[in-house]
């Protein structure tokens, strides 16, 4: 009895020493980034607490660049879903199929009614693949982190 006291209090210790998990109890945790949601950020297995607004450098003018881009004549080159891009990579960009050429565009989010000026980068892979957003213009485009939104994307006429 004393032997199955133990091994069910070692089971909660988990919970109650702070910085030490359980084997798998991270499993399914995103990729370490965290949406904001106005709360502090929650903590990684890791220890380290990154949010999408921490990872998010993008200088205040390439942020007025990709707005003032939002808004230029532009040809739709058609919808992709959009996944988030490597973090690390800072800019606003797209890598889509959609894309015959290295350029300028802008990408149109429905779901927020949102525009933002990004480099359109060729990406090899059918058109039917799906695109990656970088950070900064899925943050700009109010787009879900997590999510996989489906958004119009334009190269500008310009």
């Amino acid at each position: 009895m004393t032997a199955l006291a133990l091994v069910a209090g070692c089971a909660r210790i988990a919970d109650i020493v702070p910085g030490l998990s359980r084997p798998g109890a991270d499993r399914g945790a995103s990729a370490g980034i965290e949406e904001d949601t106005g709360t502090r950020p929650r903590a990684r297995p890791d220890g380290m607490s990154r949010s999408a607004a921490a990872l998010d450098t993008a200088s205040p003018e390439s942020r007025n660049a990709a707005a003032q881009d939002a808004a230029a004549p532009a040809q739709r080159l058609g919808s992709t879903v959009a996944t988030l891009g490597a973090p690390g990579e800072e800019g606003f960009w797209i890598k889509t199929p959609l894309a015959d050429a290295p350029g300028r565009g802008r990408v149109y989010y429905p779901g927020s009614d949102k525009s933002v000026g990004v480099d359109l980068i060729p990406l090899d892979a059918a058109p039917g693949a799906g695109s990656r957003l970088s950070l900064s213009a899925m943050r700009m485009l109010d787009a879900p982190l997590s999510g996989l939104p489906e958004v119009d994307v334009f190269r500008l006429t310009e």
